[in-house]
This record gives C-alpha cells, structure tokens and sequence, in this order.
C-alpha cells in the first residue's frame, strides 16, 4: 500500500481530544493533574474507547493504560517484543488540549483504523497513555514512561509528596490503584510482563506530539522530524538566611534570602545569555517566607531547570552554576540546600526510522524538516532502550501549556496520516 493510500480517520481523532479535555478540573484551559478525579476520569475514558475499538485493555501499577492489537507471527524475528506508540495524559497547570493527548488521541484512532482495514497485524503494536510526563503536581517527572523504562525503582512512592502533604502512595491508592511496593517483579521494559500489561520488551517507541515552538510555523512546514531531545536538569533549591524586621535591621547586618535567590537567578540569566542558544534556563518557581511585606524573607524555595542538546555542555553549565550559587550563598552568609529532582541526558532519535518519517512525508506530499526539541519527552526515556522517533505538527504562535494551545485540524490530521503509515510499515510488512 503506498503511503498516500492512507487516511485515517481525523474526525475521530478530534473528536477523542475534545472528549479528553472535558476531564479537567476548573479554571481556563485544561488542568488534569496526575492521580486526580480528572486524571482517573479521562484514563478510564481512553480505557472504554481503546475497547470499543476493539483493543485488548490493559493497565500497570502505575496507571498506564495500553491498547494491544496482538500480532499474528511470532516468527518474524520480533519475538514478543511490542511496536509501542502515544504520549502522557497529565498537563500541567492551565493547560491545552493537545499537549500529551494528541499523541495518545492519535495512537488510539491509528490502531482503530489499522485493525479496521487490514485486520491483525504481523507485529504486536500497543497504544499507551502514560500516566505522567509533566511534573506539575510532584516534584518528579516521567512517571509513567519512567516506570517502563526503568528510571524509578519504585521506592519514589513513599518519599514523594505533592505540595500538600500527599504522597505518591497515597494518591495511587486513592484512585484504585494496587498497593505499590519497589520495583523487583519484573515489570520494567527488560523484565517480563508479571500480569499487568507492560510488555516484555519493545521493539519501537514512536511518539506524535505539537512542537511546542515556532519553528515550524515560521517556517511554513507541516511536519518536524525529530533528530534529538534536550538533556534536562532540575533542581529545587533551598535557599535559608534570618527573618527580621523591615524597619529596623540596618542593610549590612542583613541575611536576606530573597536578595540572594535574586543575585543567583540573575546570574544565571546571564550565564545562561553568555553559553548561547540552544542552552536555556528557567526558574519557573519562587516561594517566600515568611511571605510578609515587613519582614525580611528567611527563607526562599525556588527551582531552575536547565536544558541543552549535548551532555558535556550541560554538565559544564550546570557545575559552574551551582558553584557560582555556593559561592553567593557564602558570600551572604545564607544557607544552601540543593535537590536534584530531575537528570535526563539528551537523546539521539533512530536513524532509520527517522529516514523513513521522511520518506513517509515525502510520499504524502507534506513539507517537512529535521528538528531538535527543546522539550522533554517520554520518547527520551526510551531512546537508549529501543529505536525511538518523534513526529511534530506546528503550534500557532508557538503556544503551548497555555490554554491559547492551539494547532488545525489539517495540521492535526497530517501528524495522524504519517504515524500510522509509519505503523503500517512496522508492523504489517
């Protein structure tokens, strides 16, 4: 069948992403925060619809839910190995409706209309909606994606707390699921499936997702190729000095933690203008206490995130700036507290599939081009494990987790199209 030849069913696709986004708790935009009756709610949901599309449902301790369309030929030199496909249900705060849902949207109609038109596969491919990517809710990313790959070992669970006091434990046995002990039983990408539906091994991630930029759009292209994701590193900060009286502790005898947290993110601004694109840095939040205006701050919490494309950069960063932290924080006589919430190293996609998205789009008549994304993805997690590829469509404006978060239809059904000709490919020839 020639890539032109396919044409799945966008209507439906649509119709999945507005039906998700109905799942949010109130406010603009979209907010269905991991472990919440929006989040329980709208996986549920993916739930009914992976079955009524005649999917074999199923989901893992963490709360991902997989879709399978079961192959045919366990002789093809695939084994039992799984083509995987989809993205992460969480948002964050605020939200749109397609960052994470279109790919699981996409996934689940790709796999509706394969199964449709030609049946069983040869190969194995499962859609997954991943129970978490973002990190809005706890201070810990790739949850869901993280569990599979073998980035947590579970003991993450207890330890983990949300904002107000809920642990991860807690808020997973809230919503039904099993008691969550450390990992060990075998569930993890190189383990076997121990009953809950991770498969045993995958063959290849494929994740289609809105390019969360301008890049594509300024460029006037349908489609982003992606050649590697950005290395990421977090940390939350703790940053302790003296609270006192506004009016009467004289400049010098200060220890002001809000001063030092300012002198630090400013200089990380200018190191961070000094290294040059692609290197970014954010502090995205900052908390005082006691939060009075009279009262010189004691304490400031703050976080900073730190991205780039090759490893050797980052870690360069990264060390001179803490470095640069310590030394201010002495400087003032302040006390800093550093925690690493986040490490990811960046990711090279597969050349070959990224050769055959390519070809893919050149066969169906969509302009294209090779990327770098500045995000985060679950596909990062898989790329040392699997051959792994991502797929972008534009974002107008370059708007993303906001609820101005917007990308065409037409733009929407492309990214559709090239998945699942590539899912085709895959795991029918």
């Amino acid at each position: 069948m020639s890539a032109a030849a396919i044409q799945a069913p966008a209507g439906a696709m649509l119709k999945l992403l507005e039906e998700l986004a109905a799942f949010s708790a109130p406010g603009p935009g979209v907010t269905r925060l991991l472990y919440t009756q929006e989040w329980c709610a709208a996986q549920r949901h993916i739930s009914e619809t992976m079955a009524e599309l005649g999917l074999d449902v199923r989901s893992d301790r963490v709360g991902n839910v997989y879709g399978r369309l079961a192959g045919t030929a366990d002789d093809v030199g695939a084994g039992d190995k799984v083509i995987l496909t989809g993205s992460h249900i969480d948002t964050v705060r605020c939200g749109g409706k397609y960052d994470g849902a279109y790919g699981i949207a996409a996934a689940v109609t790709a796999l509706g209309y394969l199964r449709q038109r030609f049946g069983p596969p040869l190969r194995t491919v499962e859609a997954v909606s991943f129970s978490e990517e973002e990190g809005s809710r706890f201070p810990l990313a790739f949850w869901g994606s993280g569990h599979v790959t073998g980035l947590y070992n579970g003991s993450e669970a207890e330890r983990t707390a949300d904002p107000a006091g809920v642990t991860l434990r807690q808020a997973m046995e809230a919503c039904g699921l099993p008691p969550f002990g450390p990992a060990g039983s075998g569930d993890a990408i190189s383990g076997s499936s121990a009953g809950a539906g991770v498969p045993s091994g995958i063959a290849a991630y494929i994740e289609l997702h809105i390019e969360q930029g301008i890049v594509l759009e300024e460029a006037g292209l349908s489609l982003g190729v992606v050649e590697a994701i950005v290395g990421q590193r977090r940390a939350e900060l703790i940053l302790r000095g003296s609270a006192n009286h506004a009016g009467t502790t004289p400049m010098g005898l200060r220890r002001d933690a809000l001063a030092g947290a300012a002198e630090m993110l400013a200089g990380m601004e200018g190191l961070a203008v000094t290294a040059g694109d692609p290197l970014v840095a954010t502090s995205g939040r900052l908390e005082t206490f006691p939060g009075t205006p009279n009262v010189i701050p004691g304490e400031v919490r703050f976080t900073v995130d730190i991205r780039h494309s090759e490893s050797a950069v980052l870690e360069d960063f990264c060390t001179r700036l803490f470095a640069d932290f310590a030394a201010i924080a002495a400087r003032r006589g302040l006390e800093l507290q550093v925690k690493e919430t986040l490490s990811t190293s960046p990711a090279a996609m597969d050349h070959q599939l990224r050769r055959s998205l390519e070809r893919i789009c050149r066969e169906q008549g969509r302009s294209w081009r090779s990327m770098v994304s500045g995000a985060g993805h679950d596909a990062q997690l898989f790329a040392p494990l699997c051959p792994a590829a991502m797929l972008f469509v534009p974002s107008r404006g370059g708007i993303s987790h906001a609820p101005e978060e917007y990308t065409s239809p037409e733009e929407l059904a492309a990214g559709l199209d090239i998945l699942t000709m590539l899912l085709y490919e895959l795991a029918y020839r």
